[in-house]
């Protein structure tokens, strides 16, 4: 298995805090009362959260596509969620 593909418990921990981060940030922009340059921060600072767990996700995806055939990770099926 590549090591790309692995996460280690402090990636993991990592993911949690950004996303927990980033939901606290749209929370606080959501909420109306920062200036026009923290709104800005806010947001740059949001993107680059964004991007970190989008990264953390693909990781696991491989992971687990790696897992379910190391020989053919590219032949596991998409994951499709359920939509309420």
């Amino acid at each position: 298995m590549s090591n790309a593909a692995l996460q280690t418990p402090d990636q993991i921990v990592d993911f949690e805090k950004s996303l927990d981060e980033l939901e606290q940030l749209v929370a606080r922009m959501e909420h109306g009362d920062l200036s026009l340059d923290d709104s800005l921060a806010s947001f740059e600072r949001g993107v680059a959260l964004y991007r970190n767990c989008q990264s953390a996700l693909e990781q696991a995806e491989l992971r687990v596509r790696l897992l379910m055939d190391p020989t053919d990770p590219d032949s596991a099926a998409p994951f499709q969620p359920e939509m309420p």
